[in-house]
């Protein structure tokens, strides 16, 4: 009889516990962007396939489809945000300085970045490395084989870094000449100022689209160093923070469960699949935690599509780039890309 009373003390006290959690409030900065009715994105001044405006001022990429989910979310209109282009060298003080409120900008997430320069990253959007182009004339089948050749790098990135350590561990002689923005470095390279231009691979592939005849230039095999990008906050709003971080979460979650822009308003109203109906508010209301309502997934999927469309329009085989998934196919495919629970 004791036992018994303990399990219906123990029931009731659980079920207050859980009818009185607070919904979850959205933070000082979802305050100010409401305020304002925008998301100001910082994103990199030219990187096709992760953000690259054109000639009337349209920007497209994978971290430009991130900030149009982020603001669907908040604002319910993915068409509010504006775009902050940023070199490698403001991009961190930007963030900081609270100029713009989301840094996604094809950044790489380092313990150096994470830990000093007031930002957090709120997951990896795309798993790199840092490579080499040549011109095809060179004939050159491998960084290892340079010698006293002259390398476009960009300031202020890491790759500046990897590449200085890669050639005095391999004793290879270069000169490096070094630019402030990515359309100088890879303008340099394509003009014939430089014999080598070292980014990420993707950045390569995007740079190699600038040239007249993409064909005169090829990628090496080597990759020196880890790249894993994705955007970050501002430290100190943990709110915000959640809210950044499990919208990317639900556009490589939908992926997994084939929810997409064409089939979501069918799968809502007929899936049986519990977890398909959790993401798209069917069943649990999931916003409710982040301080959301509950069609905060929907509109992500409406306004971009999940995380494998949003890949393929930008930098996949269909794309100028032309870029496989590899690393980036999910972990049910045999590659990295993979989201907690979203329950």
């Amino acid at each position: 009889m004791t036992a018994y009373r303990f399990s219906i003390r123990a029931i009731i006290v659980f079920a207050c516990a859980f009818l009185l959690l607070p919904t979850a409030h959205a933070g000082k900065t979802l305050d100010a962007i409401k305020a304002r009715d925008q998301l100001v994105c910082g994103v990199n001044t030219s990187a096709p396939g992760f953000s690259a405006a054109d000639s009337q001022g349209n920007w497209t990429g994978l971290d430009v489809d991130y900030c149009r989910a982020l603001a669907a979310v908040v604002l319910k209109d993915p068409k509010k945000v504006k775009f902050v282009p940023l070199n490698s060298q403001q991009r961190f003080t930007a963030l900081q300085s609270g100029e713009i409120d989301v840094l996604a900008r094809n950044t790489t997430w380092s313990l150096t970045r994470d830990g000093s320069l007031g930002a957090v990253f709120v997951g990896i959007n795309y798993y790199d490395g840092q490579g080499f182009l040549v011109p095809k004339k060179l004939k050159i089948d491998s960084a290892k084989k340079f010698n006293n050749v002259t390398l476009c790098v960009q300031s202020g990135t890491s790759s500046e870094l990897h590449v200085a350590d890669y050639f005095n561990a391999n004793n290879i002689k270069f000169k490096q000449v070094v630019f402030d923005t990515t359309e100088a470095t890879q303008t340099a390279f394509v003009s014939g100022r430089c014999q080598v231009l070292t980014t990420d691979l993707s950045d390569l592939a995007g740079a190699r689209t600038r040239a007249a005849n993409p064909d005169d230039f090829v990628l090496l095999p080597d990759v020196i160093s880890k790249e894993p990008l994705g955007p970050s906050v501002r430290r100190g709003d943990d709110e915000w923070f959640q809210i950044a971080r499990w919208t990317l979460f639900a556009m490589i979650e939908a992926e997994e469960y084939g929810i997409t822009r064409a089939n979501y308003e069918s799968l809502k109203k007929n899936s049986k699949d519990i977890q398909v109906q959790r993401l798209l508010g069917v069943s649990d209301d999931t916003g409710k935690l982040l301080g959301l309502d509950r069609d905060w997934i929907v509109r992500i999927i409406s306004s971009v599509g999940n995380y494998g469309e949003s890949f393929e329009r930008n930098l996949g085989p269909n794309s100028p780039l032309k870029l496989p998934r590899g690393l980036n196919r999910l972990w049910t495919q045999g590659g990295l890309m993979y989201a907690p629970p979203l329950q």
